[in-house]
């Protein structure tokens, strides 16, 4: 994802993040001026859903607009390297079913 604050407030005409900390105080979130520079030239790693609500309240905007999705950077892991070897009915053998170590059956299929 893609944090796009900076744009979003400057297509509403607010250029400084003292403007957009002083808007968003008179809505009742109060954020101090580190957390505010990490949100306006930064790329949060975590913003509270609550906190989110009141900027995009303030900007007049949705969050599609605040986070732009960027599946063109998600790395796909190959799905058989992460499923462990199962023995088939094709290799001539009975099916393997799982059992527990501590006793108990397992839940029904």
């Amino acid at each position: 994802m893609k944090w796009n604050l900076r744009l979003a407030a400057a297509n509403r005409g607010i250029w400084k993040a003292s403007e957009l900390q002083r808007m968003l105080a008179d809505h009742g979130l109060i954020i101090s001026a580190g957390k505010l520079s990490g949100l306006w030239s930064g790329d949060p790693a975590s913003i509270k859903l609550s906190d989110l609500n009141v900027i995009c309240a303030v900007l007049g905007c949705g969050v599609d607009e605040l986070l732009i999705p960027q599946p063109e950077l998600v790395k796909r892991i190959d799905e058989r390297q992460d499923q462990p070897a199962v023995a088939s009915s094709s290799q001539g053998g009975p099916p393997v079913t799982p059992k527990r170590r501590d006793g108990r059956s397992l839940p029904p299929a």
